[in-house]
């Protein structure tokens, strides 16, 4: 049996080889794997330049002594609002959206109830992580609050 030995040559077929089957997996496999590659928004460059809008209402939300706060149970999310807000008063919505796939984004106006608080149901949720953007307007000045939810 003549058996050749491996020698400088074939390891550098092998190297060049092996590199070049690698860079076809990430071209035409890897990309494949990712379930989404979406923006954010459709409409990324119009609200860049409306940012400091943005900006404002977190620092507006920041300088509260009294913030909305979320909590999480088997009926939904829940958000109550300190007790100087009310529907006279105060305008509120929220935008929920999913990191990892739009279709789940929920954007929606809302009142509060009695206690101060609205509950985004959890019929409408899907198990994983959200973005809970959190809008509100209290005596002519814009609020916003951000809080990451992951939804079990």
């Amino acid at each position: 049996m003549n058996l050749k030995k491996l020698n400088w040559g074939h390891g550098v077929v092998i190297a060049l080889g092996s590199f070049i089957l690698f860079i076809l997996f990430m071209i035409f496999i890897f990309p494949n794997g990712q379930k989404n590659s979406e923006l954010i928004t459709d409409r990324y460059y119009e609200e860049e330049l409306a940012y400091q809008e943005v900006i404002d209402a977190k620092n507006n939300a920041d300088k509260l002594e009294e913030k909305p706060t979320y909590h999480q149970d088997r009926n939904g999310i829940g958000i109550t609002f300190p007790s100087a807000y009310n529907n006279k008063n105060t305008e509120v919505s929220f935008y929920l959206y999913r990191t990892d796939d739009s279709n789940f984004d929920i954007k929606k106006d809302v009142e509060l109830d009695g206690a101060n608080r609205f509950v985004i149901p959890s019929k409408v949720l899907r198990k994983g992580s959200y973005t809970l953007k959190l809008y509100w307007t209290h005596a002519d000045v814009k609020y916003e609050i951000d809080y990451d939810v992951e939804w079990t």
